[in-house]
């Protein structure tokens, strides 16, 4: 693993590298609005990701970097989202198809940012439908309006809601609530299972 930063707009963002053994493709994930990289679920992708022979990038967002608690906007994580994609784009991950993925706050910059970003596939952890107890605030429209394949893993009890399935994304429910760690081997294979169908046609 190798840490390194990067600048953005908004500050530096923090990045965490994996590599695999050969490197089919990259993944990067972003964190919670309250969390960090070390979060459970992101670990346990990151882990599966690289035995699916994927590099990994965790991102820090630069308000975490700067010791803010408190998570920027959305434009602000989406814009330093973009610039940290573009940049392991030209440098780390030059030519390798990218996909962009992160857990709740950073499901949606995912998701927000897959098109600008030339994503190839968006893969979601906890993704927060709406608000806890306020189902009419709902967020399905970022995920709806994603362009490529796209996975949702989420806790069958997540009190952020259950998002709905559509053309271009499909929901696998796991044991568990918003954390997902009640079952991260569940959480893992899903992921690995996903990213192993989605890049096939990519490697080939």
């Amino acid at each position: 693993m190798t840490t390194t930063e990067i600048e953005t707009p908004h500050g530096p963002a923090r990045v965490s590298l994996h590599s695999a053994d050969q490197g089919v493709a990259a993944l990067l994930l972003g964190h919670g609005a309250g969390g960090g990289i070390e979060a459970p679920d992101l670990v346990a992708v990151a882990r599966a990701a690289r035995a699916a022979d994927v590099h990994v990038a965790l991102v820090e967002q630069p308000y975490r970097v700067a010791g803010r608690r408190a998570p920027a906007s959305a434009k602000q994580l989406d814009t330093a989202w973009l610039a940290v994609a573009e940049h392991l784009a030209a440098t780390t991950y030059d030519e390798l198809p990218l996909v962009f993925g992160g857990r709740s706050s950073g499901a949606r910059v995912a998701c927000r940012t897959a098109e600008a970003g030339q994503a190839e596939a968006v893969l979601c952890l906890a993704f927060p439908e709406h608000p806890p107890g306020r189902p009419e605030k709902s967020r399905q429209n970022e995920l709806d309006a994603v362009p490529v394949p796209t996975l949702v893993i989420q806790g069958e009890r997540d009190p952020f809601g259950m998002p709905r399935p559509g053309p271009h994304h499909e929901i696998v429910t796991v044991p568990g609530d918003h954390s997902l760690k009640a079952d991260l081997d569940a959480v893992s294979r899903a992921a690995s299972e996903w990213l192993a169908r989605v890049l096939r046609p990519l490697v080939e």
